[in-house]
């Protein structure tokens, strides 16, 4: 009987945590509509005529490090900014129908892509589905089963070498045959420390219009 109290009693704070973070998101969006303007006259195609493909991670902002305003660019986002099969999809069609003309690849310092390898994912999803903890020596299950194996057959594109991994992608998407030789790929480093974008060495090269 305790069981199942403390159980109901879990679901109970994830439902109301839930709905406070629902409530949060909805309060803002009707003070951004207030402030709206003329927004809604925006054009398609970005102003500015350029993408960035960077990570999904919480601290980084493009519209701040990037000096971007609604409109201005295109933002593609995923874990760890790689350029995967999505993101390219995403540059292709920026550029093929929307007409940006230049690209940037901004990974950053203290990713957490660069904490686990795919052994260590697949391992944690095979176990548990429940959310692991991070400590000192990696990420680790704290919840119970079950999990799945689906794991196993999904690339997750883990980052060994922060300035490696840059480069790989910058130049994998220069050697698509879907991307133009005359756009020309950056790649750079988003420090997490200090706001600051570092370029990559080897990046400008690997990246260069022909």
């Amino acid at each position: 009987m305790l069981r199942y109290e403390r159980l109901t009693l879990v679901r109970s704070e994830i439902g109301e945590q839930t709905m406070s973070v629902l409530n949060e998101v909805l309060d803002a969006n009707k003070k951004y509509v207030e402030s709206f303007g003329e927004k809604g006259k925006l054009a398609l195609p970005p102003a500015r005529q350029f993408a960035i493909l960077t990570c999904m991670d919480a601290r980084l902002d493009p519209a701040k490090y990037a000096g971007l305003s609604e409109g201005d660019a295109h933002v593609i986002r995923n874990a760890g900014a790689r350029a995967s099969d999505d993101a390219i999809r995403s540059l292709v069609i920026s550029y093929k129908l929307l007409g940006t003309k230049e690209w940037f690849v901004i990974h950053h310092s203290n990713c957490g892509m660069e904490f686990f390898t795919d052994e260590v994912m697949r391992g944690l999803l095979s176990k548990s589905l429940e959310t692991a903890a991070l400590g000192e020596e990696g990420f680790y299950d704290v919840g119970k089963g079950p999990g799945s194996t689906e794991a196993a057959y999904i690339d997750w594109l883990t980052i060994a070498d922060r300035n490696k991994a840059v480069v790989e992608d910058v130049e994998r998407i220069r050697r698509h045959p879907l991307v133009p030789k005359n756009i020309p790929i950056h790649g750079y480093v988003y420090e997490v420390e200090t706001g600051k974008l570092l370029e990559v060495p080897g990046a400008k090269e690997a990246g260069a219009a022909k």
